[in-house]
């Protein structure tokens, strides 16, 4: 059997299971994050765009914005789940793809998405960050390997939610 290939794009939250493989667009200043329940074997990946939370008036994807994404990221991890579950999660992005020096939102990312899941009590489990080549993430959920390729590179083992 084929496995479904499930986009993520900008501002997107895709989930998919054994029958899925999760594969982000191309990531500059974006971050990617992945998560996966052992429990529902169910995986999780979002699609993250800028820091903090939506402005009250957007009618747009809110998912685009850390805050929301987190927390519908662990709405849809959690299902079934109780308040106690550990949720451990890959993050991959936030270059300053242009190489300006005034251009800090890769970072400002970054940072909003690491507060929010310390604070969350999130763990993370594997990180690939900042720079200035783009990146791409994909999750083979029946294996649980996640893989992220950097600039024009080949993917390449970033973690395994499995073990």
């Amino acid at each position: 059997m084929d496995k479904q290939i499930i986009f993520a794009m900008t501002g997107e939250i895709k989930t998919g299971d054994k029958n899925s493989i999760l594969k982000s667009g191309p990531i500059g200043s974006c971050i990617v994050i992945t998560a996966y329940n052992h429990h529902n074997q169910i995986a999780v990946m979002s699609h993250i765009m800028l820091p903090g939370v939506a402005p009250a008036k957007e009618n747009t994807k809110k998912t685009r914005y850390a805050v929301n994404a987190i927390t519908e990221l662990i709405t849809l991890y959690k299902l079934d789940r109780s308040s106690e579950e550990i949720i451990a999660v890959c993050i991959a992005g936030g270059a300053n793809v242009l190489q300006k020096t005034d251009d800090c939102i890769g970072q400002n990312v970054i940072d909003s998405i690491e507060e929010i899941l310390k604070n969350k009590e999130i763990k993370v489990v594997a990180r690939s960050l900042g720079g200035t080549q783009r990146r791409s993430v994909s999750f083979d959920v029946e294996t649980g390997n996640v893989h992220c390729s950097i600039g024009d590179g080949a993917d390449e083992f970033f973690w395994n939610f499995s073990g």
